[in-house]
């Protein structure tokens, strides 16, 4: 029983924490998404920022489904 209450507790550690991480190319706020199966920080907008190891990739390199860059080459 105790592995429920530590997943609590270490969802309560990361929502301040995502209360302060931003997008780096817009400035808004990030939620967590799954997208087949893979962590993501999301903008309401869309754009993407993939999650490795929990460590969240927020480099604009990084981001995925920008407005104005579909069908750039990368």
């Amino acid at each position: 029983m105790s592995a429920p209450q530590e997943s609590a507790e270490v969802s309560k550690a990361t929502d301040w924490v995502l209360e302060l991480l931003r997008c780096p190319l817009t400035g808004q706020p990030l939620h967590p998404v799954t997208v087949d199966g893979a962590p993501f920080l999301a903008t309401a907008d869309g754009i993407r920022y993939p999650v490795v190891d929990g460590v969240p990739v927020l480099l604009a390199d990084a981001a995925l489904d920008v407005p104005g860059t579909a069908g750039e080459a990368s």
